[in-house]
Formats: structure tokens, C-alpha cells, sequence
């Protein structure tokens, strides 16, 4: 290899560019990235679709014509089943040339250390100086409370203890189907440092529409300054759309009930990063 081509050859390693496979890829991911199937840097892809098509051969060429406009070509239809008379559930397997810059990827990062219960209970009673106070629920119409229970149950989730355990938290799951209302006045009357509400059910975009009408709800009924600490979770939110939601934090899929305790001694307890409330007012009645 000659000098020139070694030069760029580790320059597609270290600092590859936009629409361009790093040479990376053989020893680690490197900064331009491809879908791995047989080989790799082959771009192969599986996706699955309905179509409301009856399941012929029309319908199959329509998956293959589909798969192709979405940049898998050539598009090998792998698995056709009819859904009843008038659909049909296709999985298609092919390669993109579709690259993805992962410099160009915005992530929400921890922005808080991870601590143990013993160190959040120590630094809840020296802090605080009193419980802190939790309340969960599932709003609106919601009735899936498995994210819920995850995190504030005391058997917790993936080996870890859920914010019940915690001797210096005072944990409150209203359950499912909570009215916003009920919600804005349980916290009021039990004084919540924190709301967390999980949110399962995502048709029509109800997650989202559910939490604005809470944060309004809550902000109408606090002063400024007042309003309990707005948590949401759930499978389909964005981590980086809690502003936009009118909420302090949005956790997703796969959060433990630990990263939850560790971040509500960031944003309520650590006297160097809370955010201290002031005094609260009665909210106001539903």
C-alpha cells in the first residue's frame, strides 16, 4: 500500500464522512454505519406490514413495490399470510444503501450518578430531612399498569427494588385509569414532591395529548414554582421531547427503578442540583 493510500485509509478509519463506509467497521463501529445481515457492511434488512389487500399474488407484488420505495432493493418477499378476507401480513428481506452518521445522533445522556438505596435514603434523610413524597398513576384510559408497578412496587423490576422499598419515600400508585383531576388533587392533598405517570397506549398519539392535558392541569392549579416535579414513561415517548410535553423528565423503555430513585435525588434532593418549590397553594377543585 502506498503512503497515500495508507494516509486515507486511516482516515476513513478515525474520521470517516457523511455517505461513506468507515474502514472502522472490521476492528469496532466506527462513525458511518450499515445494517448487518449475512455479511458485514451488507445493509440487509428484514421489515413486516399489513397491506389491506386479500392475500394474491397482486397483493404480494404490491409488498415487493412497497418494500422497493422504501430503498430495499432488490426486495425478497420471505413470509405472505392472509389477516381474514381483506388483509394480508407480509415480512420482506433485502439491502439498503441507506448509511447513518452516528455523530449526527442526538441522545438525551444520564446526566446524574447512578446511587444504590442505601445512598439515596441517606441523602433523602440529611437533605430532605423528611419522606420524599411519590405519587404514580396511568391516566386517562389507560389501563396497562405493568410499567408503573415496575418502578414504584416494592419487587421492582429487572433485580432491582421499586421506589416502595426506599424507607425514605412515601409511595402512592393511584393504578390505572386515574382522571386528571384526581390525579391534580391526590397530589396536592398528600403534598407530592414528584408525579410519575406511565403512559402504554399510544393510538392516535394519546400518550402525548394525555401528558400536555396533565402538565396544563397542574400548572393551572399550582403557582409557579409550585408545581410537582412532572415525570412520564412509557415504550413510545421521545427522552428528548419533556419540554415540548410540558414535563421536567421523560424516561423510556427499559428504565429501572433505580435510575428513577438516583434521578429524583438530582432534580428534588442534591442541594446542588434540585429545584427548590415554593410554597403551594390549594389547587383548585376539578
Amino acid at each position: 500500500m502506498s503512503p497515500k493510500d495508507a494516509h486515507e485509509a486511516r482516515r476513513r478509519r478515525e474520521n470517516a464522512t457523511a455517505g461513506e463506509l468507515s474502514l472502522a467497521i472490521a476492528s469496532g463501529p466506527g462513525p458511518i454505519v450499515r445494517p448487518y445481515g449475512d455479511t458485514t457492511g451488507d445493509g440487509m434488512v428484514q421489515v413486516s406490514f399489513t397491506l389491506p389487500l386479500p392475500h394474491d399474488k397482486r397483493a404480494e407484488g404490491a409488498a415487493v413495490r412497497l418494500a422497493m420505495q422504501m430503498g430495499i432493493e432488490p426486495a425478497l418477499l420471505v413470509h405472505a399470510k392472509a389477516i381474514g378476507p381483506d388483509f394480508t401480513f407480509f415480512v420482506v428481506y433485502g439491502p439498503v444503501k441507506h448509511l447513518v452518521d452516528i455523530r449526527d445522533i442526538d441522545i438525551v445522556e444520564r446526566e446524574f450518578e447512578l446511587l444504590s438505596s442505601k445512598e439515596v435514603n441517606t441523602a433523602i434523610k440529611k437533605h430532605l430531612r423528611r419522606k420524599l413524597v411519590v405519587v404514580g398513576a396511568c391516566i386517562g384510559t389507560d389501563a396497562h399498569t405493568v410499567g408503573i408497578d415496575a418502578i414504584l412496587n416494592i419487587k421492582g423490576f429487572a433485580g432491582e427494588k421499586g421506589l416502595e422499598y426506599y424507607r425514605e419515600m412515601a409511595v402512592h400508585n393511584l393504578g390505572a385509569q386515574v382522571s386528571i383531576p384526581e390525579l391534580v388533587n391526590t397530589a396536592y392533598d398528600l403534598r407530592a414532591d414528584a408525579v410519575l405517570v406511565s403512559q402504554v397506549v399510544t393510538q392516535k398519539d394519546a400518550h402525548l395529548h394525555n401528558t400536555r392535558e396533565m402538565s396544563a392541569a397542574f400548572r393551572e392549579a399550582f403557582p409557579a414554582g409550585a408545581v410537582p416535579h412532572l415525570i412520564v414513561g412509557g415504550p413510545r415517548f421521545e427522552e428528548g421531547a419533556a419540554s415540548g410535553l410540558g414535563v421536567d423528565r421523560i424516561f423510556g423503555r427499559g428504565t429501572t427503578p433505580g435510575e428513577v430513585a438516583s434521578y429524583l435525588i438530582h432534580a428534588l434532593v442534591d442541594p446542588d442540583t434540585r429545584v427548590t418549590p415554593e410554597p403551594r397553594r390549594k389547587a383548585k377543585s376539578a
